[in-house]
Order: C-alpha cells, then structure tokens, then sequence
C-alpha cells in the first residue's frame, strides 16, 4: 500500500477529530474533497477560513455570531420578558429550527459536573442571573436536557434565581408526537404520566 501523502495524512488527522468521524469516514471525507477539489473543496476552505475569522460567541447570550449580539438578541421584538435557558448553541439551533419560542436565550456552556470538575463558575450562571435582574425578566425556561446532570443544573439555577422575581419553568418531558410506548423508556413513561393534563 502506498504512503499516503504527509499534509493529506494531517488533513485526515485533523478531520478524524470532528463529532461524527472517525478514521476512516475522515478518510473517505478527505478523499471526496480532494476528487471535488474545484466545486467542493476551495469553496469549503474558504468557508473555512471566513468563520475562523469571523465567528464569536454573543456578549449577551452565548450564541455563535459575527458581531458583538446575535440576531435574536439584537432584535427588539425579542425582548418579550422571556429567556429560554440550554446547554450549548446547539440546542439553541434546534429550539429556533421549532419556531416556537419567540423571546431569548441563554446558552450556559454544559452543565454541572463533579466528575468533570464543571462548577457554577465555568458555566455562564451568574451572567444569567445578572441578566434576568438588568432584563427584568418574567419568565426563565429551563430547556436543559433530561439527564442527571442537566437535572442538577436545573435545580441549582432554580434556587439561584429564586430572589429575582422571574417564574421558573421547565420543558414539559414525556411522550413525543408520533411515539408509540412499547419504544419508549421507562423514565419517559414515568415522567409524561406525571405531566398528565386534563382531556
């Protein structure tokens, strides 16, 4: 077998490290970009080198933006007494792909962790609590994911806000549409049965 190329071989390297892929899909990868490389590969470098560039995190929320604010914070119509709070922009991008939710978010930056050493202090906790206060926020969603730690972050936001006057809520969890119980875990089942509502 051939030696593969040495700056091909780091280009797979650094490719390998994404979510998603591991050595071989980065091979793949690397071999499709490099047979694209005119209508693919250049414009995807360019791309590239404009967001490394240009991308910041949004001095309000944490959002992924070009500017000092992201587009939602920067919008008036946004400012509707309402911040939805979530782990990372990702789950900010899957909250606005519902359309659903018309005020602002807060993106924390993970959640707490003793085993990995993540305390209230890494996490962007206080910037969320000095906003509810300068905002004068009515409401906070906690769309936090339903796992211990996502729990447990939760709570602690629940109690450090608990002086600000604003209403806590979380995401109602439970059966999805379209889900039928036979797949669905226990914890699921338990806990839409718990958030049952009147028919």
């Amino acid at each position: 077998m051939a030696d593969i190329p040495r700056d091909i071989e780091a280009l797979i390297d650094l490719m390998a490290r994404l979510p998603g892929l591991g050595p071989r899909s980065a091979r793949r990868a690397a071999l499709h970009l490099i047979k694209k490389r005119g209508p693919l590969m250049q414009p995807l470098a360019e791309a590239m080198a404009e967001v490394a560039a240009s991308a910041r995190e949004c001095l309000n929320c944490g959002n992924i933006c070009t500017g000092d604010l992201c587009d939602i914070c920067a919008d008036p119509a946004r400012a509707n007494g309402q911040i939805c709070v979530v782990e990372d922009v990702a789950d900010l991008w899957a909250m606005e792909r519902g359309h659903a939710f018309a005020g602002r978010y807060h993106v924390l930056g993970g959640t707490l962790s003793a085993l990995d050493d993540i305390g209230p202090e890494t996490l962007r906790i206080p910037k969320l609590k000095d906003r509810v206060v300068s905002e004068s926020a009515s409401e906070v969603i906690l769309a936090l994911n339903a796992t211990v730690d996502g729990q447990t972050t939760a709570h602690y936001i629940a109690d450090e806000l608990a002086g600000t006057g604003a209403t806590i809520t979380s995401l109602a969890q439970g059966v999805p549409i379209g889900g039928e119980l036979d797949y669905l875990d226990d914890g699921t089942i338990s806990a839409a049965l718990k958030a049952r509502k009147s028919f």
